[in-house]
């Protein structure tokens, strides 16, 4: 686990009219590793720009990560941060939250440490109610280690183990957070950029387990085989195949086929773990 070095967070820049997020970054870290036309930069930079909005101390931040190209994300980044192994975020991410709760816990995750390696951590931080924000790149397939189908790649899909296509169904992570339990739940794209900070900012400021989906084929290897080799392919695929959340509702099933619903798609206010547990120790005490 490494630790934040600075002693407080850094002002925003003065000739720079917004946030910049500039203060969380490392110094001489620029360029990144990420594939040209992978979104997971354009996420990083909203999720920054949104801790300098609320306000995050360094310090007081504490950012997890897992294994895979999303896991490379805490090395760019001064905040508190655990990398952890394949799947183990979340649990990790729920016990620091438990034993300290006055820190900001955000996990960045991929769609295989999320709910393919990861799922059953990812059903009981929902459960639970976890005050945790998952911003989670879902790139249908597993990046890193040579683009091999995860359980978010859709059905038909070519990957480097479905050559003839995917013969599973995939996995809604929006879906499956809802019905788990979560707060607050959102998707969007790299594509949607200013929507794409909005949301990710409402999640960071919610109360309870907070998830956004970002959108974002792996265009080095999801996206080469499935007609997305650039990532100008990439950005008109998001476009077409996503609809504001409004619109869906008012859709058909039929319509529906083949199509993301994007934006706010739960809000609720469901105490927390921390809360519950208070609530637990309060009557145990007869306080």
């Amino acid at each position: 686990m490494t630790c934040a070095t600075k002693t407080c967070g850094a002002q925003a820049r003065a000739d720079v009219p917004y946030a910049t997020g500039q203060q969380y970054l490392k110094d001489g870290v620029m360029p990144h590793m990420w594939c040209p036309g992978c979104g997971i930069g354009v996420m990083l930079r909203a999720c920054l720009r949104s801790f300098e909005e609320l306000g995050y101390r360094n310090q007081d931040t504490v950012v997890v990560t897992g294994i895979g190209c999303t896991g490379k994300l805490d090395d760019y980044l001064v905040t508190h941060a655990l990398h952890t192994t394949h799947g183990r975020a979340l649990a990790c991410a729920t016990g620091i939250k438990a034993a300290k709760d006055d820190l900001h816990v955000v996990v960045f995750m991929g769609d295989g440490d999320s709910v393919t390696i990861g799922g059953n951590h990812f059903l009981h931080a929902a459960r639970r109610n976890m005050d945790l924000t998952a911003i989670i790149i879902n790139n249908f397939n597993f990046g890193m280690t040579g683009g091999q189908f995860s359980g978010t790649t859709f059905s038909g899909a070519i990957t480097q183990t479905s050559a003839y296509g995917n013969p599973e169904r995939q996995i809604d992570i929006c879906a499956l957070a809802e019905v788990a339990g979560a707060n607050y739940v959102a998707r969007s794209t790299p594509w949607h950029v200013d929507d794409l900070k909005t949301l990710i900012g409402e999640a960071l400021g919610r109360k309870g387990f907070s998830v956004v989906e970002v959108l974002s084929p792996c265009p080095t290897h999801f996206g080469s085989n499935n007609k997305m080799k650039k990532g100008t392919e990439m950005l008109a695929w998001l476009q077409e195949k996503t609809v504001p959340v409004e619109t869906w509702r008012t859709m058909t099933p039929e319509a529906r086929a083949g199509l993301f619903p994007i934006g706010r798609l739960v809000d609720r206010d469901e105490p927390d773990f921390n809360a519950r547990y208070a609530e637990v120790g309060a009557r145990a005490t007869g306080n």
